[in-house]
């Protein structure tokens, strides 16, 4: 690999108490309960619109379950959609649309500055201290400082800049879950068209469960291997459905490279897909294609280690940490097969409600700095119980009412008091204790 040298002068373009990379789930919960606790707040995002997987991820029904009064709770009702359980039965997608607008104006606060179409470069610091992060948008490079960062990149981008230890998928091989792009469909027919949530569904077709009629027509040739399990959610629209189901395993989505090859094969799936439909589901004879994600939906991709580890033994034990911060975190272990279709385990494996400690949310060698959302400190087999949208919003709220309290103290994450951090969450409403 070849190398040049680059140095250029760059200007400041603001300095804030907490500055948030990333305005998915965790993000925009994170950056708007830090500027609800008076901190001045700065949230990057790469796209052009707040919400990540809810909105440019194009992810729903939005699915996990935590103790009540975390901003999930607040979201789901401004996204106008009912609760849900741990699995979805009683779930329906949102509207996708009406979360673009809804979203934007739940960030609208005067102490939070929001940065669309604005990608996080690097991170600047002092030793491992971080002290601000390297933007770049349309006016070129610029610094925002912050007196702590959080990374809710779902890719744990800043971290890894940072030089925090990192893992990758599982243990034995790195492989991580596959990469999916969801897809709306409208004109079902409600009165025949099945919905199938997933791998925990015995919904019938037919006489026959829907997903041992989609696994033998992927064995007959009918759908291409890796399509074997098809996903079919209700929307909050009558004759809709969320579709997921298009899969392209072997994609490392920090890989620069790898992206687009990804986008091209899962575009081609939805087009095999929508041809099955209008030829083997009744109901789904005339449905048709009425938008999709504009990014890859990603799993899984990098963890950072923090100062614990949390594992697949603590959700089926039901552990609860003196040092909680998301408090009854509950989903399945839903480990999408990183090498072939369906899930990656014959059997589900149920968790008990868990909580996740604040451990969990700081990194290891890299000071000044908060993890929310997927990317925190947990094994493969965990991780995919606590990725969930629902959780991952707990997460953010978290680490926002956190990252506030180290800023006005003038303390680092790693040597905050927890205690006083759990104080706060509760004031805000959150339930941490049985």
């Amino acid at each position: 690999m070849n190398y040049i040298k680059y140095s250029k002068e760059i200007a400041v373009k603001g300095s804030y108490d907490v500055v948030v990379a990333g305005a998915g789930p965790a993000g925009i919960c994170a950056a708007v309960a830090a500027a609800r606790e008076g901190a001045k707040v700065a949230l990057v995002e790469r796209y052009g619109i707040v919400g990540g997987c809810l909105t440019v991820g194009h992810v729903g029904p939005i699915l996990g379950m935590v103790g009540p009064g975390t901003m999930r709770d607040e979201v789901m009702k401004l996204l106008g959609v009912p609760d849900n359980d741990m699995i979805g039965e009683v779930g329906v997608a949102h509207d996708i649309e009406r979360a673009k607008r809804v979203l934007a104006e739940f960030v609208d606060h005067e102490k939070l500055t929001v940065f669309l179409q604005t990608a996080v470069t690097d991170v600047i610091t002092e030793g491992e201290t971080l002290t601000g992060l390297l933007i770049s948008g349309k006016e070129g490079p610029g610094v925002l400082s912050g007196k702590v960062i959080i990374d809710a990149t779902g890719d744990g981008d800043v971290s890894y800049l940072a030089g925090a230890p990192i893992e990758k998928g599982r243990r034995e091989d790195g492989l991580t879950q596959p990469v999916t792009l969801e897809f709306t469909i409208d004109q079902v027919d409600e009165e025949r068209g099945v919905v199938c949530i997933g791998d925990v569904d015995d919904v019938e077709l037919g006489g026959e469960r829907f997903l041992d009629f989609t696994k033998r027509c992927s064995e007959q040739g009918i759908l291409p291997e890796n399509l074997a399990a098809v996903r079919l959610h209700r929307t909050t629209k009558p004759g809709e459905r969320q579709v997921n189901t298009t899969q392209m395993n072997g994609v490392d989505s920090t890989c620069m490279d790898q992206i687009y090859p990804a986008d091209r094969e899962l575009r081609k799936q939805m087009s095999l897909l929508m041809d099955f439909f209008h030829h083997y589901l009744p109901g789904y004879e005339d449905c048709k294609l009425i938008s999709s994600g504009t990014t890859l939906g990603v799993r899984e991709s990098r963890r950072v280690m923090g100062e614990y580890k949390l594992k697949v033994q603590d959700l089926i034990d039901g552990a609860k940490f003196p040092d909680v911060i998301v408090h009854n975190a509950e989903f399945i272990v839903d480990i999408h097969n990183p090498a072939g279709s369906g899930q990656a385990e014959e059997e589900i494996q149920y968790v008990k409600p868990y909580d996740i400690p604040y451990r969990c949310f700081v990194p290891l060698k890299a000071d000044n700095l908060l993890v929310a959302g997927r990317c925190i400190s947990g094994s493969h087999r965990a991780h995919a119980s606590y990725r969930v949208m629902s959780i991952c919003m707990a997460m953010g709220q978290a680490a926002g009412i956190a990252a506030a309290y180290c800023a006005e103290v003038g303390k680092s994450p790693r040597k905050a008091d927890v205690g006083e951090i759990q104080k706060r969450l509760m004031k805000a409403g959150v339930e941490l204790f049985d």
